[in-house]
Order: structure tokens, then C-alpha cells, then sequence
């Protein structure tokens, strides 16, 4: 039999410890590409044009899940539900569209908006308790990122 002095003063002490839950973290990146324009840009981004998007999206989660391809919890999230964008348009993604035909009216084709977008599709689509975050870049030296807290 276990002393109750001796068991609340384990207690105590366990419980002045700060735990560290478990978390993992994974990245993907993928490309798309797709034409847009901005619309009242008074610019050369106000007329029609395209880029080969480079889209980066972090994941982490203090639990593993399961999916919709795998019944076991046994990852951050499936790399599939992550490339959803990368999948041709005629296939629910963004690659080879106009992205002001396919992106709904809230979201102007900025690169801020386009990330805001990716992000959005993207977490309804995943564990509500997962963390995102998602970069995407329209030229090889300029990248916008998203997250929310």
C-alpha cells in the first residue's frame, strides 16, 4: 500500500512539471500553371498573363490522423489532400485555368489573395486541429505566405 504523504507529493511535483506534447511537422511543395489578371491594375498585371506558381505548404499537429486514403492515425496529413492545387482544373485544382474564372469573387489574383485561397480550400480539407501554413511564389524571387493563427 502506497503512503498518501508520499503519493500527493509525487502528485505535486508531477504536476509543477511543464509537459511537452509530441509534434510533428511536414512540407510540400508542388507547382501549377495557370494565367490570371488583376483586375483595375493599372499595370502590366492588369492585362491577361501567366506564371508557373510554386506553392510550399507546413503542416504540424501534436497527433497523427488518419485519411481519406489510409484508415490509420498514422500521419500529419496526406500528402494527396496537400497537392489538391496541383491537380488540373477539370479535376477540382488550379493547374492550366484562367484563376479569375475559377477563384470566387472575395478573392481578387493577387499573390496574397491566391495564398489566402490555397490556404483556405486547403483547411477545410485537413484535421481542424492541424496548423498551416502556406507560401506560394509567382517568380523565383518573390514569394508571399500565409497563415492564421
Amino acid at each position: 500500500m502506497t503512503n498518501p504523504q508520499v503519493l500527493q507529493t509525487a502528485i505535486n511535483g508531477a504536476s509543477n512539471k511543464r509537459f511537452k506534447m509530441p509534434k510533428w511537422g511536414l512540407v510540400t511543395e508542388f507547382t501549377f500553371n495557370s494565367a490570371h489578371y488583376i483586375k483595375d491594375y493599372d499595370g502590366l498585371c492588369g492585362r491577361m498573363h501567366g506564371h508557373n506558381y510554386k506553392v510550399r505548404i507546413e503542416a504540424t499537429s501534436s497527433k497523427l490522423n488518419s485519411s481519406e486514403h489510409c484508415p490509420h492515425p498514422v500521419m500529419v496529413v496526406d500528402f494527396k489532400t496537400l497537392r489538391w492545387a496541383k491537380q488540373d482544373v477539370t479535376k477540382g485544382g488550379l493547374d492550366h485555368c484562367v484563376l479569375n474564372e475559377v477563384m470566387p469573387s472575395e478573392y481578387e489574383t493577387t499573390g496574397d489573395m491566391i495564398a489566402k485561397y490555397i490556404y483556405d480550400v486547403t483547411k477545410k480539407r485537413v484535421p481542424s486541429d492541424l496548423q498551416l501554413k502556406v507560401a506560394m511564389s509567382e517568380t523565383p524571387n518573390s514569394w508571399v505566405e500565409y497563415e492564421d493563427d
